[in-house]
C-alpha cells in the first residue's frame, strides 16, 4: 500500500482517496482534495498560502532539513519480497518515526521559548493601560485584599474624584424635593389669592 502526497498542501493520500491531474507533459499531481486542486488551478502558490507544510517549512514553524527526512524518499527501485526484511523495515519505521517526533518536539519547543515572557509582558501593559474598567468592588478596601501600590494609587484617585465630584454638585434627596414642591404651590396659592384680592 502506497501513500501519496499532495501536491499543495503535504496531505497523506490514501488508496482510493483524493485526485489525479496529469499535465501534457505526462507529469501527475495528486491532490488530497478539491480545495488543492481548485487552489492548484488559480496557480496559487503553496509557499505563500499559510495553512500548506511549504508555508510552515518556509515560515521556519516546522522542522525542515533532518536526516530522517531522507528516509520518505520515493524510491521506484524493485526489490525482491525477503521477509526478514521486510519485519526489519517494519521496525526501522516505528524507529524513525520515534526520533522525528522528538525533534520536533525540541524543534517546537525551542521556537516557543520566552514566548510566554512576552505574552505576560503584554498582558501586563494591557492591564496597566486600562486598569480603570478592573476595578472590583474590594478594592476600594485595602485591609480585604493585598493591591499592588500602583493599583492602590490609581483607586486613590479615582475616589478623590469622585468624591470632589459629589462634593461639587448638590446633593438633591427625595424628601427635600418633596419639600420645595409643596412651598412652590403654596406661594403660587398666595399669588393668586393677593391678585384676587
Amino acid at each position: 500500500m502506497r501513500i501519496e502526497k499532495c501536491y499543495f498542501c503535504s496531505c497523506p493520500i490514501y488508496p482510493g482517496h483524493g485526485m489525479v491531474f496529469v499535465r501534457n507533459d505526462c507529469k501527475l499531481f495528486r491532490f488530497c482534495r478539491s480545495k488543492c486542486r481548485k487552489l492548484f488551478n488559480q496557480k496559487k502558490n503553496p509557499r505563500k498560502t499559510r495553512w500548506t507544510k511549504a508555508f510552515r517549512k518556509s515560515a521556519g514553524k516546522e522542522l525542515q532539513y533532518d536526516s530522517t527526512m531522507e528516509f520518505e524518499k520515493k524510491r521506484n527501485r524493485p526489490v525482491r519480497y525477503n521477509r526478514e526484511l521486510m519485519s526489519n523495515t517494519i521496525k526501522a519505521i516505528q524507529r524513525i518515526k520515534e526520533i522525528r517526533q522528538r525533534r520536533e518536539a525540541r524543534h517546537h519547543a525551542k521556537r516557543m521559548r520566552g514566548n510566554k515572557q512576552r505574552q505576560r509582558e503584554a498582558e501586563i501593559k494591557e492591564i496597566n493601560q486600562n486598569i480603570d474598567i478592573i476595578i472590583s468592588p474590594l478594592a476600594n478596601d485595602p485591609t480585604k485584599v493585598a493591591v499592588p501600590s500602583l493599583v492602590k494609587s490609581r483607586i486613590a484617585a479615582r475616589i478623590a474624584e469622585n468624591n470632589a465630584k459629589m462634593s461639587d454638585s448638590p446633593v438633591v434627596t427625595q424628601s427635600t424635593k418633596s419639600q420645595t414642591q409643596k412651598k412652590q404651590k403654596k406661594s403660587k396659592v398666595s399669588e393668586d389669592v393677593q391678585m384676587a384680592q
